[in-house]
């Protein structure tokens, strides 16, 4: 069955009609959602399913309080062992998330570097990753880490390095725990 991790950058709100088209293909065809509990474009992306009544989504938050699940949707719970609301605290879920997906979409700022790690974290379980690039209103599809270099290529390059130096650090990590996950 198609798993489709969904995430985005924080500062999205709304969705355009563009994102709106792919999420009602993926309600069309009854794919698994994994959506985080994030304000932005989590939250716009669960407010847009719910709006449709769909209810195949399962709704991964970072320790014991979920921010949002507007559709009342199946929850699961990842304990992260970073501090509480850092960066490596919530990311611990997206961690998951990449895992347990077969695909993604991604909807992003131009800015975010965590929605940049998912797509990387994606890639690197060779699973195809679609962006859509806000800026300029349009999707990329990523299959693979050469066709990733030249998209991050048009990124500044402290965010370049800054989405890097997270996923060294992280895959270093990874191979010495995983966060637990509850049901």
């Amino acid at each position: 069955m198609t798993r489709v991790f969904i995430s985005g950058s924080r500062h999205i709100s709304r969705l355009e009609a563009q994102v709106q088209k792919r999420l009602d293909r993926i309600v069309e065809k009854n794919l698994r959602v994994l959506i985080g509990d994030a304000n932005g474009a989590d939250k716009a992306v669960q407010l847009y399913l719910h709006s449709k009544r769909y209810q195949n989504v399962e709704v991964f938050c970072a320790g014991s309080t979920c921010r949002n699940n507007v559709g009342d949707w199946k929850l699961r719970r990842v304990l992260p062992e970073a501090p509480d609301k850092t960066f490596d605290f919530y990311a611990a879920k997206d961690r998951v998330m990449s895992e347990q997906a077969t695909v993604g979409l991604m909807i992003w700022d131009g800015k975010s570097a965590g929605t940049l790690l998912n797509v990387l974290r994606l890639l690197r379980r060779k699973k195809k990753a679609v962006v859509y690039y806000a800026p300029q209103h349009r999707f990329w599809e990523l299959k693979n880490q050469s066709e990733w270099a030249a998209f991050v290529s048009r990124c500044d390059n402290e965010l370049r390095n800054r989405v890097e130096q997270k996923a060294s650090l992280e895959e270093r990590v990874e191979h010495t725990s995983q966060p637990s996950l509850l049901t």
